[in-house]
């Protein structure tokens, strides 16, 4: 997992004496680190926290705040930030207690070369403790109930690191990827596991909402604001306040609404159509598009202001043909799921399908191979890959029909009944709510028999 590492080269100097930090800072800016200097603790207390990936340097013997006291203030809220002291006064006391309390080292001025050693070595120390902290916030939130992403490429790990670091932000996100990578899935993941999950996660896709009722639809309208409107509306941006609200399909917002838009991100105010009254947000909008927003830019087809705004942080989902090592986890898990809904055995995944399935280039990505998955669960894999499909960028064969999909429903919902009843034909009538004959009919069209469902 190098891909959440994050090197350590910030040192933050506390040092009453110039001449100490004027020497400190040329020194180590010298040797590549980033240096905060403060002549008193109190100041740096607040640019520490548990995200500071570096080391502090700090004098034991200070006017405001000793450095054992500034010391037991950072344990308190971070037992693994490496601390070393500099000490004028080679005191035995001074230097125990400074170990007790749990100082990385101690060093006596003047300084000398082993104490570069020291931050080194320090370094090292607080970049293992970042990454090991990043690794397991990732396995919670991997575990967590909710929203799942799976992948394990280094493309899909190196999105979740960036997911995962700005999960609890207020920054909103644009998600570009191609149709089927699972953009929408990318955006509920972000909802589900930050701190606004208990809020509502309202998606709207742009381009399917007709733009005479589009600005109704996301900022609400007063009672009369039009003709029809006998009562106020309450707006899909009011709705998802202190939640999410995903913006599918950004590229299709007509012309006429992106400057409203880039009002709403700026102010976190939205005006009800025919109302006079702004109301406040609170909200993180994420974003999503299949095309090159850029270009659309370049070509005057999309504001560049809006494109900006929306652009603070992004996301690329790869596609599924640049992370083809993912594609055996993926069929498997949609196998299961499958194989769960409708009663059947998981698609078993042979050599030949396996190597059939990573030689295809699966224009329609995940959302592709889930179908695939699902049809190997229905039909059987000799139906689901004849040997005309995954061959070489041939179409696979087209996702079941509406009927398909409904009949292996209905069977399936059969299946469940009989089998929670072990076969006995009233109990089934009861729960599904049908008639004997109808139940009878049914049973006949799938090759169902009671003696099936029996102990």
């Amino acid at each position: 997992m190098n891909t959440l590492a994050v090197d350590c080269k910030q040192v933050i100097v506390i040092d009453d004496e110039a001449m100490i930090r004027d020497s400190l800072n040329q020194l180590l800016s010298l040797e590549g680190y980033q240096v905060q200097c403060f002549n008193e603790p109190v100041s740096a207390l607040s640019k520490i926290n548990r995200r500071f990936n570096g080391v502090v340097l700090s004098d034991i013997n200070m006017p405001k705040m000793d450095g054992l006291v500034f010391l037991e203030q950072v344990k308190a809220f971070d037992s693994e930030l490496p601390v070393i002291f500099l000490t004028g006064f080679a005191d035995v006391t001074v230097a125990v207690k400074a170990m007790q309390l749990g100082a990385y080292d101690l060093f006596e001025k003047p300084l000398n070369e082993q104490l570069l050693d020291c931050i080194a070595r320090a370094c090292e120390k607080r970049a293992l403790v970042m990454e090991n902290r990043a690794l397991k916030l990732a396995v919670e939130k991997t575990s967590a109930p909710g929203v799942r992403i799976l992948g394990e490429t280094v493309q899909m790990q190196q999105m979740m690191h960036l997911l995962n670091a700005v999960i609890d932000t207020p920054a909103d996100v644009m998600i570009e990827g191609e149709t089927g990578t699972g953009k929408e899935l990318v955006a509920r993941y972000l909802h589900d596991q930050s701190n606004r999950s208990s809020s509502n996660f309202v998606a709207i896709n742009c381009g399917a909402v007709p733009e005479q009722l589009i600005e109704s639809e996301l900022f609400g309208a007063a009672s009369g604001a039009y003709t029809g409107a006998t009562q106020s509306r309450q707006g899909k941006f009011e709705f998802a306040q202190g939640g999410t609200v995903f913006l599918d399909e950004i590229e299709s917002t007509p012309a006429s609404l992106q400057v409203k838009l880039l009002r709403v991100l700026e102010e976190r105010k939205v005006t009800p159509v025919g109302a006079n009254i702004a109301i406040d947000l609170d909200i993180r909008i994420v974003a999503a598009t299949k095309v090159d927003l850029l270009a659309l830019v370049e070509k005057g087809d999309f504001r560049a202001d809006l494109y900006y705004r929306l652009n603070l942080v992004k996301v690329s989902i790869p596609a599924l043909r640049d992370r083809k090592a993912d594609i055996p986890l993926l069929f498997k898990h949609f196998s299961s799921i499958a194989a769960t809904r409708f009663h059947k055995p998981p698609a078993p995944l042979s050599s030949e399908i396996l190597q059939r399935l990573l030689s295809y280039q699966w224009p329609g990505n995940v959302r592709e191979l889930r179908n695939q998955a699902e049809r190997a669960v229905l039909l059987g894999v000799e139906l689901a890959f004849p040997n005309t499909s995954l061959s070489n960028g041939n179409d696979l064969s087209q996702d079941l029909s509406l009927a398909e999909k409904v009949s292996f429903y209905e069977q399936s919902l059969i299946e469940e009944a009989l089998e929670r009843h072990q076969g006995s034909i009233k109990d089934t009538m009861n729960t599904l709510q049908i008639a004997r004959k109808t139940l009878y009919d049914k049973m006949s069209k799938y090759a169902l028999n009671r003696d099936m469902f029996t102990d």
